[in-house]
Formats: C-alpha cells, sequence, structure tokens
C-alpha cells in the first residue's frame, strides 16, 4: 500500500504532466497564432496608412523640386553651381581660388555622398563668410573641415592666408 506522502507526490507529478501536455498542444498553438494576428495587424495598420504616406511623399517631392529650381540646379552639375558661386563670390571680394579637385563619391546604402575640396586664398573674414554662404544660403552641403593656414610669398615677402576646404554634399 502507498502513502499518504507517496500519492501527494504522484499526484503533483500528474499534474505537472498534464500542465506541460496542455501547453505542448494548446497553449503554445494559441500563444503563436496571437502573436501572427498581431503581426498581421500592424502590416494591415500599414498599408491602411499607406495612401497619407504617398501623399506625403509627394509632397516633400514637390518641394525639393522647388528647392532645385530655386537654387538653379536643375540640369548642370552640382559641381559647376559650386564653382560658379565661388568665383562670383571671389570677384566680388579680395578671395583668390587655388584649385578645386574632382568630387571624391562614396555610395553607402542607396545614398551617393560627394566631398568637394577647394583652396582659397584672401582675407579671414571674406573666406568665412563664403563658407556660411556655401553652407547655409546655397544649401549645397555642409562643411566638413576647413583648415586655414598662414603661408609667405617668399618672392614679395608677405603673409596670406589660405583655407582647405571640405564640403559635402547627399545626392
Amino acid at each position: 500500500m502507498m502513502t499518504q506522502k507517496t500519492k501527494n507526490i504522484i499526484l503533483i507529478g500528474c499534474f505537472i504532466l498534464l500542465v506541460w501536455i496542455a501547453y505542448q498542444f494548446a497553449f503554445s498553438n494559441t500563444i503563436s497564432v496571437k502573436q501572427q494576428y498581431n503581426s498581421l495587424k500592424k502590416e494591415a495598420a500599414m498599408f491602411d496608412n499607406m495612401p497619407s504616406q504617398l501623399s506625403s511623399l509627394k509632397q516633400k517631392e514637390k518641394y525639393y523640386d522647388s528647392l532645385l529650381v530655386k537654387f538653379k540646379l536643375k540640369g548642370n552639375s552640382i559641381q559647376n553651381i559650386i564653382l560658379k558661386t565661388i568665383n562670383t563670390y571671389a570677384d566680388s571680394t579680395n578671395i583668390k581660388v587655388n584649385n578645386f579637385i574632382e568630387p571624391h563619391q562614396i555610395k553607402q546604402n542607396d545614398l551617393t555622398i560627394n566631398t568637394y575640396q577647394f583652396t582659397l586664398e584672401g582675407n579671414y573674414n571674406a573666406i568665412i563668410t563664403l563658407i556660411h554662404k556655401l553652407e547655409q544660403q546655397t544649401k549645397f552641403g555642409e562643411v566638413i573641415n576647413l583648415d586655414f593656414k598662414k603661408k609667405k610669398n617668399f618672392k614679395t615677402g608677405k603673409y596670406y592666408l589660405q583655407a582647405h576646404v571640405l564640403l559635402r554634399s547627399f545626392g
């Protein structure tokens, strides 16, 4: 004969076994179906929101097209327009463009990053004003490096200021 303690242990063991079997055949299936239902519900909400997203993207496209027209970027390369802007400003001030190197291109995740490098020579305030104009007013990109160097012209014995500029543009 079994004692009461043994009967209780067998009863607890059977109960645990019964809970485990119920979980394996009923609860786990219900939980996985509920997770699938929640993910499908999120996808349906995304698809319901598509028309508003599409209209928002069309408005952004119109806005960016208007920016291209405003800054006269349509039909020309950005490099030519940057150089034209620099030269126009340099003609009106006492700045000299020493060199303008071909842009360095990097492609990352369907995005092209162009880095333009050029060297300016002239007055500090005029160079800073040009950099501000390039970065803030024309929206060509951002200046990622600006390196000023004081150099001496040994023929004339005079000092001058040179600025090496790196301008990054996304396109």
